[in-house]
């Protein structure tokens, strides 16, 4: 059963959590605001176990109570068959998707409409409450947003909320002020490497994962999974390529095919995803990468010309991820960076 002992590095964040319940001082709203992959799900599941135990002692879930063992039951963090633990995703789009076309990229009102506020207003199964999850909670629509505002001040009995968010200025006002934010940080590089060591992973690996994915334990296990930090050495070869008078077009090319090697895994893990958004994602991530990797080298230039040179390539970096960002056509996107890099060879 998954359990407080289990995240690492979340120290404030899970004895801001037991102070409000010892105290009984717990909102009916949570946001756990902070990188991805640094243990806000982890938490909040471990936070519901507790939540949800039937006969909790000192802060610890007694772990055999039918509560306990329906929550042991499947993946840690899904709640196994709980009836009153939900957990809220925007894939769940789909199920309301009449068309059966939804690429599931925002969480709809329909969504936490049927999700959370519906059962929200009904009686516990168990009878010891009630938790939802919302993940990616800076995705709901600000429609969905304001479905939820009467649920979040009154819902029905013994009910927690828990929005997880990267950034919780994304969430509207009237959704922050019935919540209290609980801000995770990031993690020590130390502690990712150890973590990622404690799994088996190589020293070597998991020293340029840490590096690379600045505090988030996720983040790296999922880069190593995904071949991203192996890609990301080759991405550096090839920055460096472009400053030292290379063509531009050699990285413009290897964006591309980075993108599209990640968009393809995306794919494999959800078939309806959009391929459009998965290589947008992949090339935004890449771009991160390019542009970590040029402020690197600014940092250590050395004479006025080199340091014009890696500024041009940094503004050409940043312009992309812009048009990215406007919707820009992803080939269009890769023509930029590679015509403004060749201007400043």
């Amino acid at each position: 059963m998954i359990g407080f002992e289990q995240i690492v590095g979340q120290d404030a964040a899970i004895g801001s959590l037991l102070g409000a319940y010892r105290a009984d001082r717990l909102p009916h709203g949570l946001i756990f605001a902070g990188p991805v992959g640094v243990g806000k799900a982890t938490t909040a599941a471990a936070f519901a176990v507790l939540f949800l135990c039937e006969a909790a002692k000192d802060d610890r879930a007694c772990g055999v109570c039918q509560s306990c063992v329906a929550m042991s039951a499947g993946s840690a963090g899904s709640g196994g068959s709980h009836p009153d633990y939900h957990v809220i995703t925007k894939e769940l789009a789909r199920v309301y998707d009449k068309t059966g076309t939804s690429k599931a990229t925002q969480l709809a009102i329909n969504v936490v409409r049927y999700e959370l506020a519906a059962p929200a207003a009904r009686k516990t199964v168990l009878g010891r409450g009630k938790v939802f999850v919302v993940e990616e909670a800076e995705l709901m629509t600000p429609a969905a947003q304001n479905a939820i505002l009467k649920t979040l001040e009154e819902p029905w009995g013994r009910t927690l909320i828990i929005l997880l968010t990267t950034d919780a200025t994304a969430l509207l006002a009237t959704v922050r002020s019935r919540c209290q934010t609980i801000p995770f940080a990031a993690l020590e590089k130390d502690v990712v490497i150890q973590e990622l060591r404690r799994r088996g992973i190589k020293a070597a690996t998991a020293s340029a994962a840490a590096e690379l994915c600045d505090g988030s334990l996720g983040l790296a296990l999922r880069w190593i999974e995904d071949g991203v930090v192996e890609s990301a050495g080759e991405l550096n070869q090839c920055v460096d390529a472009a400053l030292a008078g290379e063509s531009g077009g050699d990285l413009a090319d290897l964006l591309r095919t980075l993108a599209d090697k990640q968009a393809q895994k995306t794919l494999e893990r959800d078939d309806l995803a959009s391929k459009d958004a998965a290589t947008r994602d992949a090339l935004a991530m890449y771009l991160s990468l390019a542009a970590r990797q040029l402020r690197l080298r600014l940092a250590v230039s050395a004479g006025a010309d080199q340091m014009e040179k890696i500024c041009q390539a940094i503004d050409a970096v940043a312009r992309a991820q812009q048009y990215l960002d406007a919707n820009v056509n992803v080939a269009l996107v890769l023509e930029q960076i590679g015509l403004a890099l060749a201007a400043s060879e």
